[in-house]
């Protein structure tokens, strides 16, 4: 009987031990995948007056996120909508991409973003709405495939960034990052556990290069935004 217990223990032991070491390597894995796309990209997170400097910038895409129960932008996306017009109007691009969720007609990301730029005066012939940018890798997929974008500015919170510009160079955009902070968000370390995993899921996608879900006839960005509503 000792003998069996004496075994017992050296086969839980044996089998913690393998159990320690896979969470181990996986999280050795997930971290050092992240931290790869973060030091290859931040290069490209500028500054607003670097973003003025440039040219030839096809568009500013603005990639949305959740929304308030009144239909209103959330804080996140309401950042990203402050910069991105800013950006507008130091005319460091003459195009505004909205991209987000309007999969259901309950929900509609890009509308909203319209509506709060509209208010702040930019010109509606100058918003482009991308109705099924579901994620950040559909959004840059579609920037380049159905608008034809081929040098961009995204504008985003510095974590998100990161997985934004592996995206475009893994899809041959030329693309620059600014930074969208104006002040301190909850949820920090949810957030960041999260994104690490949203970053080794995009890895794969940049291997794959699967269509957007859903894809269409191309827009050209040089003309009315408006033919983009709906």
């Amino acid at each position: 009987m000792k003998g069996f217990i004496k075994k017992h223990k050296k086969i839980l032991l044996i089998s913690f031990i393998i159990y320690l070491s896979l969470v181990a390597i996986i999280t050795a894995v997930l971290w050092g995948t992240s931290e790869y796309m973060k030091k290859t990209t931040a290069d490209r997170i500028i500054s607003v007056e670097a973003a003025a400097d440039l040219t030839d910038i096809d568009c500013i895409l603005i990639p949305g996120c959740f929304m308030r129960a009144d239909g209103s932008p959330g804080s996140f996306l309401e950042d990203r909508l402050k910069k991105g017009i800013e950006l507008y109007g130091l005319s460091v691009s003459p195009k505004l991409l909205m991209s987000g969720d309007h999969e259901y007609s309950d929900y509609n990301e890009p509308g909203a973003m319209k509506a709060y730029a509209l208010n702040e005066g930019v010109a509606s012939e100058d918003i482009f709405l991308d109705h099924a940018g579901l994620s950040t890798y559909e959004s840059i997929y579609r920037a380049k495939e159905i608008f034809g974008a081929d040098k961009i500015i995204i504008v985003s919170q510095e974590m998100y960034l990161y997985r934004s510009l592996y995206i475009a160079e893994k899809l041959g955009v030329e693309a620059y990052g600014v930074a969208t902070e104006y002040h301190e968000y909850s949820g920090k370390v949810a957030r960041d556990a999260r994104e690490v995993l949203a970053r080794v899921k995009d890895v794969l996608y940049t291997l794959i290069k699967p269509e957007a879900e859903y894809m269409g006839e191309t827009i050209d960005l040089s003309g009315d935004g408006n033919i983009t509503e709906g």
